[in-house]
Formats: C-alpha cells, structure tokens, sequence
C-alpha cells in the first residue's frame, strides 16, 4: 500500500482493490479470532484476554476505515496514503507487534 500511496495515481490501479479485499477479509478473521480466544482465556490468562480485547477493538476500527475506502467507486492513491496514515491501522499493526513479541517471550 505504501508504494500504491506514493504513486500519486487519482485513478484506481489495477491490484488495489483485490489487495484491499484481502486485507479486509483477514481483518474481519483477526476479529472472530480476537473474540472467540479471548474469551476462552477469561480465566486462565486474563492479562491476555483483556489486550485481546483491545486487538478486537482496533481491528473493529481498521475494518471500518478499510470498508470505507472499499466503499470508493475508485481508490486514488491519496486515500490510500489517508489510511496508510490512519491511527487505526496503525495501532492495530502495533498491538499485532506486541502480542508476538509477548509470546515469543512465554513460548505461547
């Protein structure tokens, strides 16, 4: 996406939707995972749990932002660069980030 956003294209370029698509499906499967894990680690790790909470939120937030530039009858690349620069996908990228370090560090 970062490329696509540099390209100054007001046009949609032939991969970005598909691309997107993509990138929507795996947010909206991040967010059943988020739920569904969570849930079953209520009791047993709850420092767990309660940041995947917080990753199901910003995920609900990233899905949105994307969903609405999928809404787009052409995806330019100025909005693209928007959502590159979106808090929401960048604080979901992070908690992605952290997580994977956490259990790199408990071998989970």
């Amino acid at each position: 996406m970062l490329a696509y956003a540099g390209q100054g294209t007001v046009t949609e370029g032939p991969q970005i939707r598909s691309f997107m698509q993509r990138g929507e499906a795996a947010i909206t499967a991040l967010v059943e995972f988020s739920t569904k894990f969570g849930r079953d680690l209520k009791a047993g790790a709850p420092q767990y749990a309660a940041f995947l909470d917080i990753v199901g939120a910003d995920a609900r937030a990233s899905q949105a932002a994307v969903q609405l530039v999928l809404a787009q009858s052409a995806i330019s690349s100025q909005i693209v660069d928007n959502l590159n620069a979106s808090i929401h996908l960048r604080a979901l990228l992070t908690d992605l980030f952290l997580l994977d370090e956490a259990l790199k560090k408990t071998g989970g």
